[in-house]
């Protein structure tokens, strides 16, 4: 049964610098932000642009799943809209069939990201896992204390 889950925060950072982050150094930052959550990250095939594969080797303190291969299968840089699809281990392995998760930017203020995350998914389960979407914020709540810390804004 498909299912879709939806959640939305804002980031205090601007649009630009939280897409580069998002975009194209995801595996190389969130290994430094979110280490209880991702130990490493690497791009295994492509250039880090449509179609790549990234590896993500998960931390301590994700239980029930060693690692996942996502898939970046949507990619606009005019839109800030990248969705990253499952295609090994993770969610896969815990009963789901498809695992997709979409992120969408958009520019509030000079210094403030409205940040849209749709979830899509095939499960046999009748609920999301609150952690679906847990996750994603971690995320990105991750690559907005990395941006204000550096000079990268």
């Amino acid at each position: 049964m498909m299912k879709e889950a939806k959640t939305q925060m804002t980031a205090n950072v601007g649009i630009d610098s939280l897409w580069k982050c998002l975009s194209k150094d995801l595996h190389s930052i969130l290994p430094q932000v979110i280490p209880n959550l991702v130990q490493n990250g690497e791009v295994i095939e492509g250039d880090g642009g449509l179609g790549s594969v990234i590896l993500f080797n998960f931390g301590p303190d994700v239980l029930n799943m060693k690692y996942q291969k996502e898939k970046i299968v949507e990619l606009d840089e005019s839109l800030h809209r990248i969705g990253l699809q499952v295609i090994e281990g993770g969610h896969l392995d815990l009963g789901f069939t498809y695992y997709k998760t979409l992120f969408q930017l958009t520019t509030i203020s000079e210094k403030q990201t409205l940040v849209d995350v749709v979830y899509e998914c095939e499960t046999e389960q009748t609920i999301l896992p609150s952690k679906t979407t847990a996750g994603a914020l971690a995320c990105i709540k991750g690559l907005e204390n990395y941006l204000l810390s550096t000079d990268a804004i």
